[in-house]
């Protein structure tokens, strides 16, 4: 109800400024304004939104808040139009102000967003337009494997956290660059390729001469001899030098591995349906010299050992140590490509991307790594003054023992292998289900729906937690048809599905803006007619009224905060609601009038949680 809460804000704007003239021209004067303190009512008897302004204001005005808030309710009450949006304000407790929107202006919204295809979201593409102004692109920096590794569990949460937010910025109408910030430089190439060439020289040559299991087996045995054999690391770091200057048969070597991985990668993201645009970290390589210079010249440089570094501000939390921005052998480091990175993502084009908001989902750990790269970018002046550059940490994956997840062996989870396990998991409980229900369906339903399910749980179950904390992984939990889960709300979805069936022309609504089932369509006229006839009377339907007009800001949360969970919070308190709804007050079997406007919550409960659902990168079915 973003929409209603800014109304009510500016009227009450103009209310304090007519109630209180000298204290809000004082105010404007200081370049501020009297604030209501407008927000949702802490509790459902209070109405909507509750203004708490009158007890902030007391101080300033040498009033008692219960008199100011009575000034200001008589204000609202004279407003012309107040009275169409508003019951009768109520002033409780020592001058808190409740109110309660008019059942009239609900139904309207309701119907408003039966016909809108984003759901009262607004456009901030639009907004950005109406001002005048252009809508700078913002970066996601998310996933980011290395390259001759395979995908493996640690990877799960930057993937698929990274692209919820990914598709929540797009949705809000920002041009988002989803960017891959794949390992694919530096010392670990050039390990590899000196092993290779020994053990398996064919792999530097020819395109998939060997699997990238065995890659995966080479690296460990190369980076077991690196960390051990002087010799075999002095010969790395050679390959490496060979490998930065340009040698062609090491930059072969290096393309063909480089592939390799991809193709891999690619597998698993196309499985996910994840986007991606790589950009790894040789992108940046020929832009390190001038991150060194800029940092020179800004005086922010110190040498010490033979390094170059930059000494941090203390932070008031703890001391971070410097950032080595040129190692003593000449070398650069992550922090170097981070510092590239940043400085190409803020910087105008031709030469960067324009953002200006760039978001990194990486793991907790690397938090004090990038604490100090952020601090030396803007200390170099890199971020400009509208420039927003956030971190986005998650906890580990952990299994129902509470450690980190790993294999039997002690091996960490391949990604490719968890997935195919949730997918099995989740057709064995769907072929046990239909046996149950003697239910007889085709092999390709099968499929597709325990493929649909099995990796909507792991997706879920992940996006459901707060980002920040650890979470312990089970396919028992995320699998189950009962609690917070990717199948409670797949399910919630198959029945209202069912109900638009069996209610015929009148259940059918639109979905999210487009037409209804095949054979159900109308035009706009019979469309409009219908939604002009809602009526909600009963408690049940006026709860989940409500809480699908808070869809709008719960988006604006997650893209505020950039904390999915909020939104798979929101969506599964609406199914639960829905539910309730569904099973206290009868839809297919009450009187018409009342019939289609419940059919109408129906539909626009189904337009919620498909959108919702696929803002997580989660699809639906029609049947499971």
């Amino acid at each position: 109800m973003l929409s209603i809460l800014h109304e009510l804000n500016d009227r009450l704007k103009v209310a304090l400024g007519q109630a209180f003239p000298a204290a809000a021209a004082a105010a404007e004067a200081e370049g501020s304004a009297l604030d209501a303190q407008l927000g949702p009512a802490s509790k459902p008897e209070f109405g909507d939104f509750q203004a708490n302004g009158a007890l902030a204001l007391a101080k300033r005005l040498g009033m008692q808040p219960r008199v100011i808030a009575t000034a200001l309710v008589e204000k609202l009450e004279a407003a012309a139009g107040f009275s169409d949006l508003c019951e009768r304000p109520q002033i409780a407790g020592p001058g808190f102000i409740n109110l309660t929107i008019k059942p009239e202006r609900l139904a309207a919204e309701v119907a408003s967003r039966l016909q809108d295809p984003r759901l009262g979201v607004s456009s901030a593409a639009e907004e950005s337009e109406a001002q005048g102004r252009g809508l700078a692109p913002v970066i996601v920096d998310f996933s980011s494997p290395n390259i001759a590794k395979e995908m493996h569990v640690g990877h799960l949460r930057s993937t698929i956290i990274g692209d919820s937010l990914a598709r929540v910025l797009e949705f809000r109408g920002y041009q988002v660059l989803r960017l891959n910030h794949v390992g694919d430089w530096g010392t670990q190439f050039g390990m590899l390729i000196t092993h290779l060439k020994q053990v398996a020289p064919e792999a530097l040559s020819t395109a998939d001469a060997v699997d990238l299991g065995d890659l995966v087996a080479f690296y460990r045995q190369a980076k077991q001899r690196f960390d051990s054999d002087e010799a075999f690391q002095s010969t790395a770091r050679e390959e490496v030098v060979r490998l930065q200057g340009g040698d062609p048969v090491s930059l072969k070597a290096w393309h063909l591995l480089c592939a390799q991985s991809r193709r891999e990668f690619q597998q698993l993201y196309d499985r996910l349906d994840i986007s991606l645009n790589e950009r790894g970290e040789s992108f940046y390589n020929p832009l390190l010299a001038a991150v060194v210079a800029d940092l020179e010249a800004s005086g922010l440089l110190v040498s010490d050992g033979g390094a170059q570094c930059v000494f941090l501000e203390e932070s008031s939390a703890h001391k971070l140590p410097p950032v080595i921005v040129q190692k003593s052998d000449g070398g650069f480091n992550y922090a170097t490509t981070d510092l590239a990175a940043i400085r190409y993502r803020f910087a105008a084009p031709p030469a960067g991307d324009a953002a200006r908001r760039v978001i990194y989902v990486t793991d907790a750990g690397q938090a004090s790594h990038f604490a100090g790269v952020f601090q030396v970018a803007r200390r170099a002046g890199w971020i400009p003054a509208d420039g927003r550059l956030e971190h986005v940490p998650f906890g580990l994956v952990q299994g129902e023992d509470g450690k980190k997840l790993k294999t039997r062996s002690g091996d960490t989870v391949r990604l490719k292998d968890l997935l195919d396990e949730a997918v099995e998991r989740s057709e064995a409980d769907l072929r046990r289900r239909l046996q149950e229900e003697q239910r007889s369906e085709s092999e390709e339903f099968i499929q597709q729906v325990a493929n649909t399910v099995g990796l909507a749980a792991v997706k879920y179950a992940d996006l459901s937690q707060n980002r920040i904390t650890n979470y312990q992984f089970s396919f028992a939990r995320m699998l189950a048809l009962q609690g917070n889960t990717a199948p409670y709300l797949l399910y919630a979805l198959v029945r209202i599905a069912g109900i638009a069936r069996k209610g015929g022309d009148a259940g059918v609504i639109g979905d999210a803006g487009n037409t209804g089932d095949a054979g159900n369509t109308r035009d706009s006229n019979q469309i409009t007619g219908l939604f002009s006839k809602l009526q909600f009377h009963e408690p049940q339907e006026w709860a989940l009224v409500r809480h699908l007009l808070g869809f709008d800001a719960v988006i604006a949360e997650v893209e505020e905060e950039l904390l999915p969970n909020r939104l798979c919070s929101y969506l599964f308190e609406l199914s639960q609601v829905f539910n309730r709804f569904y099973d206290q007050v009868p839809v297919l079997k009450a009187p018409p009038e009342a019939r289609n406007s419940r059919l109408a919550l129906c539909r626009l409960t189904a337009d919620t949680l498909k959108l919702g659902l696929g803002l997580l990168g989660i699809p639906t079915l029609e049947r499971m």
